[in-house]
């Protein structure tokens, strides 16, 4: 059973809170907007950037994953250590965006709860353009928390959507991440959680949290 919080939406949850509810989606946003994070090999990266989107050899034809969680980015990526994941871009896009994104998913695998039945979850499945998963969330030293992260990859509508129209800044992190990753290997961890962009509940609509299994 998910333990009850008592923070209100947009308030703070630190990576050490007790009361955090298996799944929320936890972000940096504003009014407007929501970061996300990928990690990429340098030719994609450095494209990104310099045209503020992405372009070649960014492929649109594959599914691409983006994760509001700073820390689960660096779990996956290994702090930008591994190969094809040597750059950490933040992507700001529209809440809209994102918010389109969580109202045509499916989850990756079958849920009871979540679907009325099997059937009814493949043939979601079958018609969406976006996948979510939800994988447990990352302290500072990168080992596995209680409550999970959500994972959301994006296919064919839903990634022309976010490259043409979702997109509002990409960032080059990588350099945040090698910083943390020093504080993070010397002992200094309040060094390294004082450099962790914050992360707030995001106010998901109830429709959406129903669509995505978010508790």
């Amino acid at each position: 059973m998910d333990r009850q919080v008592t923070e209100e939406p947009g308030d703070k949850i630190g990576p050490d809170s007790r009361h955090v509810p298996a799944r929320q989606v936890r972000a940096a946003f504003d009014p407007r907007t929501i970061t996300v994070y990928q990690a990429y090999p340098p030719a994609i990266a450095e494209s990104a950037i310099a045209a503020g989107r992405f372009v070649p050899p960014f492929k649109l034809d594959r599914m691409t994953w983006i994760k509001p969680s700073f820390l689960w980015m660096m779990y996956r990526s290994g702090w930008a250590t591994k190969p094809g994941q040597e750059r950490i871009l933040a992507v700001q896009i529209t809440r809209d965006g994102f918010e389109w994104a969580l109202a045509h998913a499916a989850l990756s695998h079958y849920e009871p709860g979540t679907y009325v039945s099997q059937q009814q979850w493949a043939e979601r499945k079958l018609t969406s353009p976006v996948r979510v998963q939800w994988d447990p969330e990352r302290s500072l030293l990168l080992q596995p928390l209680p409550w999970r992260s959500i994972q959301i990859g994006l296919s064919g509508e839903a990634v022309d959507r976010y490259v043409n129209q979702w997109i509002t800044a990409i960032t080059d992190i990588t350099p945040l991440a090698g910083r943390i990753r020093h504080h993070v290997g010397s002992g200094n961890l309040s060094a390294a959680q004082s450099d962790i962009p914050t992360e707030q509940i995001y106010p998901l609509p109830d429709t959406l949290r129903a669509n995505v299994g978010a508790t």
